[in-house]
């Protein structure tokens, strides 16, 4: 039996799966990780300052111009559409199989697929609050704001995205959630990620059922870890699973 062959079996005998997910999710998506990003700004610009500093709460507060700049332009994709991962996830979720997509991308494609039980480490870009009263925003208002810095208009506050920085702590209760899933699942499907991100992708050491199944296309530090790694494109292994379920 091949790899492929292999997972849909797998799929077809589980009850309780959780995928975990990174960067790698959404770029058959054309949604860059970070880092790409923040290089072809980088190059741009003539920008001095590395992914890591743009992308930290000091620098938020202290240049909000250029964080916005450069969030604005790299970070926010409205036209991306879901890919084949996305739509395999929702649909193993309306079957009953799938019980939670935890991930570290903050574009909400997941959702956009039809999933509903996602749990989003790192938050959204769907998501603005108001750091001074605190009222929700939409993107749609962030991207509709003239100013360089989005303020709300009712109070003048800037609008921060309910995206997780550099020297933020993730949220208590999605970490909770996320550790609760994957204790819990006998199919753990890892997709995307480097497995790098710390406490992210510690989350997945909770893992006690049957199988573990990487799908990257580069070397992380829990192969040794998996029963099975296929390293094709993750939205075209997906597809091509879809079609055999």
């Amino acid at each position: 039996m091949d790899q492929l062959q292999t997972l849909v079996s797998w799929i077809k005998d589980s009850g309780n799966i959780v995928f975990f997910g990174g960067a790698g999710t959404s770029t058959e998506s054309g949604i860059p990780d970070f880092r790409s990003a923040a290089g072809l700004y980088q190059t741009q610009h003539n920008s001095p300052y590395p992914p890591e500093v743009m992308l930290s709460r000091s620098f938020f507060m202290s240049c909000p111009d250029i964080f916005f700049d450069f969030y604005r332009s790299k970070m926010i994709h409205p036209e991306a559409k879901p890919n084949g991962a996305h739509l395999l996830l929702a649909e193993l979720e309306r079957q009953g199989k799938l019980k939670a997509v935890i991930t570290q991308n903050i574009d909400g494609l997941h959702q956009l697929a039809g999933s509903r039980q996602v749990l989003e480490l790192h938050g959204s870009i769907h998501r603005n609050h108001c750091m001074d009263c605190s009222r929700y925003y939409g993107l749609e208002q962030v991207l509709a704001s003239t100013d360089r810095v989005p303020r709300c208009p009712e109070c003048g506050g800037i609008m921060k995205p309910d995206v997780v920085l550099y020297e933020e702590e993730l949220d208590h209760d999605v970490l909770v959630a996320s550790v609760t899933a994957i204790a819990g699942a006998d199919l753990l499907i890892i997709g995307g990620t480097s497995l790098t991100v710390q406490p992210a992708a510690s989350l997945i050491t909770y893992f006690r059922g049957r199988h573990t199944v990487l799908l990257n296309g580069d070397p992380t530090p829990y192969d040794h870890q998996a029963d099975l790694i296929l390293t094709d494109r993750i939205g075209a292994v997906m597809s091509r699973i879809q079609e055999q379920l």
